[in-house]
């Protein structure tokens, strides 16, 4: 069951961030007269991220009873459920299945309004993650900092691996002479922004660690402690893979032709896998204690 609890954890946090990830690209990086355009083009991703965030929530709900009963009979249990709800994870988990519901009906709507609204319910779904977890150890006024701070590390992190599907559709609509020039444009700004996204992320994720694990020279030799610095080599990796996308490959895009454009999406392939891998380690360790 907690194999099943991590695996969980691991595509809703995926399916959240693409979700968000996709939807800056529509509401906020694409130029206006090509976001309508964008917005159909990545209309199946926006529809799947969207439904797996909701079936996933709620699968994870139905673990945590689970977990808390110890037996699969107990999902019947009216008792065990009010118990569930009445943990600081039911509680905030119910606004996580109600956001993502939001996002499902989101779908319903037409035009800009619906971009707007599916990022908005994407940002609430992970404002919720950041209340839960080891970002809710402490209370008062260090915890609400903390939890501000996680909720900054989310949103900043799935601008940046969120972001990469996209990227890769983009490329593939780069090479389409009508939406060229468009297309080009809206993955120069995700550059652009995407600067201050992955510096957001580096710091509010190093502050993270500095909260839960303490200083690296008082971390104790333990689980949690070796995922967490596997964790900062992916990332590590995937600064350089980004670094060497963008001032080393986009630089040669028109000197070298399409095959650098083919090695640009290699590496873009190749960072998103190793944020699929954080988000997996990011998951497992959230199961652990730090101490």
């Amino acid at each position: 069951m907690t194999t099943l609890w991590v695996l969980l954890r691991m595509l809703h946090f995926i399916a959240v961030m693409v979700l968000t990830g996709s939807a800056f690209y529509t509401v906020l990086l694409a130029p206006a007269r090509y976001r309508h355009a964008l917005a159909g083009h990545l209309h199946r991703v926006l529809q799947c991220s969207v439904w797996l965030a909701l079936t996933s929530a709620l699968a994870m709900l139905a673990a945590q009873n689970v977990l808390m009963s110890g037996d699969w009979h107990n999902l019947s249990d009216v008792d065990i459920w009010l118990a569930v709800f009445d943990t600081r994870f039911g509680a905030v988990w119910q606004w996580e299945i109600l956001f993502g519901l939001g996002g499902c009906f989101t779908l319903l709507l037409r035009g800009r309004v619906r971009q707007q609204a599916l990022l908005l319910f994407g940002i609430l779904q992970l404002l919720c993650l950041a209340l839960i977890g080891h970002a809710a150890m402490h209370d008062g006024v260090a915890g609400m900092l903390q939890q501000i701070n996680h909720a900054l590390h989310l949103i900043a992190s799935s601008f940046w691996a969120g972001g990469l599907l996209p990227l890769l559709l983009l490329m593939r609509e780069a090479r389409r002479i009508d939406y060229r020039t468009d297309a080009i444009r809206t993955m120069m700004r995700f550059s652009r922004y995407g600067h201050l996204a992955v510096a957001l992320a580096l710091i509010t994720g190093l502050i993270n660690s500095l909260v839960i694990a303490g200083w690296p020279l008082i971390w104790r030799d333990n689980i949690y402690v070796t995922l967490l610095l596997c964790k900062v080599a992916l990332v590590t990796i995937m600064v350089l893979v980004a670094l060497i996308n963008r001032y080393w490959l986009v630089p040669r895009f028109r000197l070298a032709g399409s095959g650098t454009q083919q090695k640009f999406i290699r590496m873009t392939q190749l960072e998103l896998l190793l944020a699929c891998g954080v988000v997996g380690l990011v998951s497992v360790f959230a199961t652990l204690s730090p101490a």
